[in-house]
């Protein structure tokens, strides 16, 4: 059931994020963070890095990139090699390397998918390349066992997850379903004290986390920091 599953991460480049984005008077500068899934049924790569974005865009994030082939060879891994294609969400930042694997399945959440072929939210490119095959997923769904995708909306209505269930606890590839790893810290610590009946005001948690909470994740990794979130010894509910 997804006992032996080994995850690496991939490091994919890094962008410049505005002050104006980051929260502060300086800029940030943030990895673009990939993941390759080691399953017994085959490889899954959860994002595939930085696309080609148009003179505004790179302009505005000043991105850097590192070849997701380069990245894949570190590991002993080809383009090839890969089972499928899982992106928490389609912008370029995201899904830069997807076109690199046509003909490999893409799971995407089904009102992602509708977004972004809208126009305007992402590289169209990206999107509808030769050779793309989707296939869209409706909410919650197991994919392989102990492999199971989870809706986390906020950074866009179509983001999602992935669980990872393991002989060392459930581990969860959150993508840019926060920020930052301390960001997710804050909202946990957030969910228990409303759990506990602490005093209002407090401040809100995304809905999902109680649905994350069920599966008592060990570690939670993400796309744009490399720090790693653990639960403290003493966590509650």
């Amino acid at each position: 059931m997804g006992k032996n599953t080994v995850v690496r991460r991939l490091d994919l480049g890094y962008f410049v994020r505005p002050a104006s984005e980051a929260g502060g008077t300086q800029p940030r500068v943030e990895p673009v963070l990939a993941y390759l899934v080691r399953h017994d049924n085959g490889l899954i790569l959860f994002d595939t890095g930085i696309g080609e974005a148009g003179p505004g865009t790179e302009a505005h994030y000043r991105p850097r990139r590192r070849p997701l082939r380069d990245a894949l060879a570190a590991s002993g891994v080809a383009l090839d090699d890969i089972s499928m294609v899982v992106n928490c969400h389609l912008h370029f930042d995201h899904c830069g390397g997807n076109p690199l694997l046509a003909g490999t399945p893409i799971l995407v959440q089904d009102v992602e998918l509708d977004t972004a072929r809208r126009g305007g939210y992402t590289v169209d490119e990206l999107i509808d390349f030769p050779g793309a095959v989707y296939e869209e997923v409706a909410g919650e769904a197991e994919i392989w066992p102990g492999v199971r995708i989870i809706p986390t909306p906020g950074h866009t209505e179509g983001h999602q997850s992935l669980v990872l269930r393991r002989r060392d606890g459930s581990l969860v590839l959150a993508g840019q379903a926060h920020d930052l790893a301390s960001h997710f810290a804050s909202e946990q610590l957030a969910r228990h004290a409303t759990l506990h009946g602490a005093e209002q005001p407090l401040p809100p948690y995304r809905p999902w986390l109680d649905r994350l909470a069920d599966f008592d994740p060990r570690r939670v990794l993400f796309a744009h920091d490399c720090s790693v979130w653990e639960p403290p010894e003493t966590a509650g509910p």
